[in-house]
């Protein structure tokens, strides 16, 4: 279901007075009648629950982070529900309004426009529209329970000139803008400030962007396995896994040496291939007549033939030549991309780039869908991408780049879970077998029911790779679960058809 922005009215006052003061406490106590409930904290204290991590801990959503999102985060449900078992206040470092893009010296940055919305007429997500008014140079003071910060990978944790705004100015960035705005100090750390709360209770979820921003990148970066330095990385490469052990050993070590008598749960990083920013586009994209497949084989002739004469010369094997060749035929057709992995045969005719027809092995990412058959060259009408121009490098995730993924990743995952492994006071929710319930079955909540299709699924917003609120609140549902099984506690879980999906223009 659609969720409709009236729906929310009912929260404007609220939001507005938040936006007032850009920073709102949720004093979450126990309402009415919750002292009746049978509710326990187990062999757990939630008195100081902080969570730590990125995008996916901040409440960041529609490809933006805003008040609404924030509120909705997963640890701000998780907090509301510690309440009830005694669990204190929580702290966000709340965005100034509900647009979700930044001011920098007044100034709205393209780098970071307003949240998506779904335009129902042109059935496409856009911005929405108005000027924010979150500025990043106002730097927000006190604690916050909650240290997501949005693009951070692991190693940014432990990162001193992080929340340094003048770190902004450099070429390239050494700062976040998210982590600027409520930094305790331009030279503090994230993991810093989170241990200094001395948490009774923490969440971390860190190391997607370790090999996320690659993959949103269509794989243009550099995987940096067996390069264990990352100050020599680039924004979009691929974490190398020892480089990823040490530095989530250290970050939760610090986490639990501020509070020998805390305890907290340890989160894995989902597979890439259960979220619809990779899955939403398929291989074969392209509608074609009879007409027009053999006007395309005839364009493409040339091409076949050189790709026959470099086989016959021995600069590559038959199958190579077979994936090679380009060929339409009425009905729905594979796309034609660049792959990076095929043999350089330039020296045979400069015509003979390394592309060929997507495969159902290839992920093509969301932007794709709205670049297929637009004009490479609008003076030139047989350049229409992937069709008559290959899509680029950053369109596409190849299998050698989906392979350098899953090899980080699960080398990640392996850290992470045997870190919890290890300490009885931390337990392991795998997150990643949600998000694939979420992609094959869907997940059936009681009263009703998500999965991943773009924009209609109901579980992830509009940028494709956050879920929505309903998705944040199932994901804090099974938390609980977690902690309850695992420190013999009682917490109620939420309704999560309280909770709104998409909204639309």
């Amino acid at each position: 279901m659609i969720q409709l922005k009236n729906k929310k009215l009912k929260l404007t006052g609220l939001v507005i007075a938040c936006a007032l003061i850009s920073a709102c406490d949720r004093n979450f106590s126990n309402p009415v009648g919750e002292a009746d409930k049978n509710y326990s904290s187990g062999t757990a204290d939630f008195t100081t629950f902080v969570s730590v991590g990125d995008s996916l801990t901040a409440g960041y959503g529609n490809a933006a982070l805003y008040i609404e999102g924030q509120e909705d985060s997963y640890p701000a449900i998780l907090a509301q529900q510690f309440a009830k078992v005694g669990g204190g206040e929580f702290k966000q470092p709340l965005m100034a309004d509900n647009l979700g893009g930044l001011l920098f010296g007044g100034n709205p940055s393209p780098d970071f426009p307003n949240r998506l919305v779904l335009n129902v007429e042109t059935k496409t997500p856009e911005p929405i529209a108005g000027t924010p008014t979150t500025e990043v140079s106002s730097v927000l003071t006190g604690a916050f329970n909650n240290m997501g910060v949005p693009g951070a990978k692991s190693f940014h944790l432990v990162s001193n000139s992080y929340g340094d705004f003048n770190g902004l100015l450099t070429d390239p960035a050494t700062a976040n803008p998210y982590y600027v705005r409520f930094a305790s100090t331009p030279t503090a750390t994230i993991i810093g400030d989170a241990a200094a709360q001395q948490a009774s209770f923490f969440v971390m979820w860190i190391g997607n962007n370790d090999v996320l921003s690659y993959a949103t990148a269509g794989g243009v970066g550099v995987d940096q396995t067996g390069n264990p330095d990352p100050s020599t990385y680039g924004s979009t490469d691929i974490t190398d896994p020892t480089a990823f052990e040490g530095v989530y050993s250290g970050l939760v070590d610090a986490m639990t040496a501020s509070n020998p008598s805390n305890k907290g749960v340890l989160i894995n990083i989902p597979d890439i291939k259960a979220i619809p920013y990779f899955t939403t586009v398929p291989y074969n994209a392209l509608p074609l007549t009879q007409a027009e497949a053999d006007a395309l084989n005839a364009a493409y002739a040339d091409y076949n033939t050189g790709v026959q004469g470099a086989l016959g010369a021995g600069l590559i094997d038959q199958n190579e030549a077979t994936l090679r060749t380009i060929s339409f035929s009425q009905g729905q057709n594979p796309v034609v991309i660049l792959d990076e992995d095929l043999t350089d045969i330039t020296a045979v005719n400069a015509a003979l780039v390394k592309m060929r027809q997507a495969t159902a092995n290839d992920l093509l990412v969301l932007t794709t869908r709205s670049k297929i058959g637009t004009l490479a060259d609008p003076n030139n009408a047989n350049s229409a991408w992937g069709v008559g121009v290959p899509l680029e490098d950053s369109d596409v995730l190849i299998p050698s780049e989906i392979s350098a993924i899953d090899t980080a990743r699960t080398a990640f995952n392996a850290t992470i879970k045997a870190k919890a492994d290890a300490d009885d006071d931390l337990l392991f929710f795998d997150v990643e077998a949600v998000l694939d319930e979420l992609s094959t079955t869907g997940i059936y909540y009681g009263s009703g029911s998500i999965n991943a299709r773009y924009a209609t699924g109901d579980g992830f917003s509009l940028d494709g790779v956050h879920p929505t609120p309903r998705a944040y609140s199932i994901i804090a549902n099974r938390i609980i679960k977690t902690i309850n099984e695992g420190f013999n506690a009682n917490i109620p879980t939420v309704n999560p058809d309280n909770y709104p999906t998409i909204f639309v223009k």
